[in-house]
């Protein structure tokens, strides 16, 4: 008779692992997705890496002056079925962000769609 509560705590914490993961996903949650954001700027890096890529622009403001901002992807996964792949941006590139800005009013957003120097467009919200 004492095995069962053993056997019942172990199927619990069992449980309970298998979602602690799917809870510490932050996912899209600090973006408003009710707002968009678009910006020009100079790639200064692109992280093609997991949990999602990331590219670092340098952005004139209206006054000139340059602000450091961060476009977050999803992951290279799933870019890389959408056609992107660590060689789609490059240091120096000049590309245009579109995106959900962060809920904080820093310089962040959750990139929907990037234009390169090109012109062409390249979807990229996804899961996330």
């Amino acid at each position: 008779m004492k095995a069962k509560p053993l056997i019942v705590l172990t199927a619990a914490l069992g449980f309970l692992g298998a979602f602690v993961p799917a809870f510490a996903h932050h996912g899209i949650a600090r973006y408003d997705t009710k707002k968009t954001v678009t910006v020009m700027g100079t790639v200064t890096e692109f992280r093609f890496a997991n949990p999602h890529s990331i590219i670092f622009l340098n952005v004139k403001d209206r006054a000139g002056n340059v602000e450091q901002w961060q476009g977050e992807l999803t992951s290279p996964n799933f870019l890389g079925r959408t056609g992107w792949s660590s060689h789609t941006l490059k240091t120096g590139d000049e590309v245009t962000l579109s995106g959900h800005p962060a809920k904080t009013g820093a310089k962040i957003a959750w990139v929907t769609k990037v234009i390169l120097p090109d012109g062409r467009e390249l979807e990229s919200d996804g899961e996330n």
